[in-house]
């Protein structure tokens, strides 16, 4: 038995070991009262010093782009967990925290943290500028890319439209020593009549030299070229007219089309000078230039004026005839015949150009290969039932009836500068007393359908078979109502017995 004041001693000792190993357990923020460095204006009546039960704490932040260092007691009831407390984990804008359960033990400068600071901070525009910019560019990237793919697939698609390549004609036109001739030659020897192959319109093309710009228009440039020793015209186009481009290749392509009186078409092709694509059409050169040109620079015999007369109406009457058969040519009407888009050759004779807005009858179908607009052309030129709109669009004919019409302008042109008896008028454009040098629709509406004029013929023609003939054409192509207008195998015809009584060779 243990006596009562030795078993009161025994069990006071037990308390005291159990409570310091309680003790021993704890933080020592729990354990005993800590002083600490204290930087807030709460601190500075207690000589910036304070006492918690807690912890210490130091940490650093910025505010306003300066660093400051912060020092500070957190209470006990801020420690929990005990562990690892909530509060010295950190919080919005302290960028470092670190706690301790000394005495004065925050007294520690931290550091601040790589990556911030002035010049190491990135705010919300610099982070939205580095990650949206490299984002905006990939997506310009890819736009840019997905343009010049479609762009070039368009081109390529219509190179292969324009003529399939026949492999069977490699040894006819690449030969070194072939000159343009001998390639016009095999063009029209050969059968197709539709121009030369694909293949070989690209290594015209690409080997062209250019000379001198010769002319320039709506579609862009016309230049003089040089290609193995021969001159050929080159019709350059903007890319925005590369449905132009593309039209007027293709119509001077048609199966027997090519004739003396139609402009010779040599080759088509787009050409990538690393900055813009050129859309080249090339064909025969003819120094003279337009019939505009021409007669602006020069006066005509009779016999000059009925080979002009007589070469143009044979170039659009082949333009409009029909030639039936499995090597056949469609009937196709110019729609913008003027002085402008006829060319003259070395022998003084025309040659129709300008295909862009022609339009090809299909017969069986009673078909015109292209949706036509009501008025397309040179207004100036335009005849009464295009400018009034009264034109069948449906039918064929129609189209034929107002090339006619501005046919018959055309020998006015060129009758006016026929020196006769040594007498020739100066050079003027149909209706020039009558309408400014650009009219409207409307002002050629009222002159031509409310007031039906036509250009003036003098009476002194009637002194010379030539003019008086080419008088009476003239007025039975202006006629009001197109299907009483003449056909141009008719014109052709006239105008033939016409050389033959004047005695001239044609």
């Amino acid at each position: 038995l243990i006596p009562s004041s030795n078993l009161e001693f025994i069990l006071a000792r037990r308390q005291t070991i159990v409570f310091d190993t309680m003790l021993l357990l704890l933080p020592p923020s729990v354990s005993a009262a800590l002083w600490c460095n204290c930087t807030t204006a709460l601190c500075e009546k207690n000589g910036y010093q304070c006492e918690t039960d807690g912890a210490c704490m130091a940490s650093t932040s910025f505010i306003k782009g300066q660093e400051q260092h912060i020092r500070t007691c957190i209470t006990r009831d801020n420690l929990e967990p005990p562990g690892q407390p909530f509060y010295c984990r950190g919080a919005e804008g302290l960028l470092n925290i670190h706690c301790c359960y000394t005495d004065y033990c925050n007294s520690i400068d931290l550091q601040v943290p790589s990556g911030y600071g002035p010049g190491g901070t990135w705010g919300l525009v610099e982070l939205v500028a580095v990650i949206a910019g490299p984002l905006f560019l990939l997506c310009l990237l890819l736009l840019v890319g997905v343009f010049l793919y479609q762009y070039h697939q368009r081109a390529y698609s219509h190179r292969q439209r324009l003529e399939v390549e026949d492999p069977s004609c490699d040894h006819l036109y690449l030969a070194k020593d072939r000159t343009l001739q001998d390639l016009i030659y095999d063009l029209s020897t050969s059968g197709s009549g539709s121009g030369l192959p694909l293949f070989v319109q690209r290594t015209v093309a690409r080997t062209i030299v250019l000379q001198e710009i010769i002319g320039k228009g709506r579609f862009g440039e016309v230049w003089r070229g040089r290609w193995r020793g021969g001159d050929v015209a080159v019709k350059i186009f903007s890319s925005r007219e590369e449905r132009s481009w593309f039209r007027e290749a293709e119509i001077y392509q048609t199966i027997m089309l090519r004739h003396e009186n139609i402009l010779g078409f040599i080759a088509a092709d787009n050409k990538d000078n690393g900055t813009w694509t050129q859309l080249w059409l090339v064909s025969d050169y003819h120094e003279h230039g337009s019939l505009f040109d021409y007669l602006n620079r020069y006066s005509v015999t009779t016999e000059g004026m009925i080979k002009l007369a007589l070469s143009a109406a044979s170039g659009l009457a082949h333009l409009h005839m029909e030639i039936l058969g499995t090597q056949g040519k469609p009937g196709i009407a110019h729609r913008d015949l003027k002085s402008k888009n006829i060319l003259v050759k070395k022998n003084c004779t025309c040659a129709i150009a300008d295909l862009g807005l022609a339009v090809r009858h299909d017969s069986a179908t009673d078909t015109i290969d292209i949706a036509p607009n009501q008025r397309v052309g040179t207004k100036r030129y335009m005849a009464p039932e295009v400018l009034d709109e009264t034109i069948n669009m449906r039918h064929f004919d129609s189209f034929k009836c107002a090339d006619i019409y501005a046919l018959g302008l055309v020998y006015w042109e060129i009758a006016r500068r026929c020196n006769s008896g040594g007498i020739h008028e100066e050079y003027q454009l149909p209706y020039y007393d009558l309408v400014p040098s650009d009219p409207s629709i409307e002002e050629m509406r009222k002159l031509v359908c409310d007031q039906k004029l036509r250009p003036n013929i003098p009476n002194w023609w009637q002194s010379y078979e030539a003019l008086r003939v080419m008088g009476k054409i003239m007025r039975e192509c202006w006629y009001a109502n197109g299907a009483a207008r003449l056909t141009a195998l008719r014109i052709k015809k006239t105008l033939s017995q016409l050389s033959i009584q004047e005695d001239i060779k044609v």
